[in-house]
């Protein structure tokens, strides 16, 4: 039997129908709703996603405003800005717009985000408080997860829960996340790229949560050594979960969004699209096709957590607004 997609643009809709509720309510005390993106210097990548929090933001009734400063900003007047929008009791909510130019120092500019405004959760204060049992916000990606982990299996009590990623946005508040019931958590193993063995921590997990973005990285590498003038054999971009690393019957919630070629020629030069430029894919760290004759539920890529991610923004900048002093 295949297994159930795991949809996670249905979610995702059920989420924002929540968030524009609570942000009319806020609104009429108000209190309405406002997140600000800071974007240092100019990043074209960047610009695609400040334009999709702007067209969410306005979707649910939550104002968004991007502000761009200059590339050549000092870290000094960069902090100073960011003291600025602590204190003005307009705003809500802040995200500091990743890349930053190489002046800057994003986990100090990171960290001096007031909590109440850290809508992505990323703060030291808002990652402190989820080992304590909860907080105000947490981090976006590892919201997304759970939630769609729950939602699909609501008795997670004991469950052998497998979790490959052990960053700072994922893997790691995933972890603490799922362990914040004192009786009825699932048992957490945490794996990384370095494991030794890891199919055999896989093989026995009930639970599959993957988060190591393994075939982006090794593309990015591949690319970089090509740029340097170097020759490097062609990268191995396969899943990094294969199919027979899977259980039978496990419920898997693949996090990654690889964006890796379509393939190579015999030459070893990337597929072009129509444009005459490399033809990309988006692709999770698991063998879907595989997975799904093997999985009892699995997410897609894209499509699962990555729609429900942006969700859990707006949820979380309703959070600080509604914790914001009237």
């Amino acid at each position: 039997m295949a297994a159930r997609i795991i949809d996670g643009k249905s979610v995702a809709e059920e989420i924002r129908a929540e968030v524009a509720k609570a942000a009319e309510a806020l609104a009429q005390e108000g209190k309405k709703p406002r997140l600000i993106a800071v974007q240092v210097g100019e990043n074209p990548a960047s610009r695609i996603y400040t334009n999709m929090q702007a067209k969410s933001c306005e979707s649910v009734g939550i104002e968004y405003e991007l502000l761009e400063l200059s590339a050549e900003i000092s870290q000094d007047d960069l902090l100073a800005k960011i003291d600025e929008l602590n204190n003005d009791p307009k705003v809500n909510g802040l995200i500091l717009q990743m890349p930053t130019p190489p002046q800057i120092d994003a986990r100090q500019a990171q960290v001096a985000i007031a909590p109440v405004k850290d809508v992505e959760g990323m703060g030291p204060v808002n990652m402190g408080r989820l080992f304590y049992g909860g907080g105000l916000v947490a981090p976006c990606t590892a919201m997304a997860a759970v939630e769609l982990l729950r939602r699909t299996c609501p008795d997670l009590s004991g469950k052998e829960t497998v979790i490959v990623g052990h960053s700072e946005i994922v893997g790691k508040p995933l972890a603490a996340i799922l362990l914040q019931s004192p009786d009825a958590s699932p048992t957490v193993t945490v794996c990384h790229v370095a494991t030794n063995d890891l199919a055999a921590h896989t093989k026995r997990a009930e639970v599959l949560i993957v988060a190591a973005g393994v075939s982006q990285a090794r593309w990015r590498s591949y690319s970089r050594k090509k740029k340097a003038g170097e020759n490097p054999s062609l990268p191995d971009l396969s899943p990094l979960i294969k199919a027979d690393m899977i259980a039978e019957g496990a419920i898997v919630i693949d996090v990654a969004m690889n964006r890796i070629p379509k393939g190579f020629d015999d030459n070893g030069e990337t597929l072009k699209n129509d444009k005459g430029k490399t033809a990309m894919r988006t692709v999770g760290d698991v063998d879907y096709n595989g997975a799904l004759e093997k999985a009892a539920a699995i997410t897609p890529v894209p499509g699962g957590v990555g729609p429900v991610t942006v969700a859990m923004l707006l949820k979380n900048t309703i959070a600080c607004a509604t914790a914001r002093p009237t």
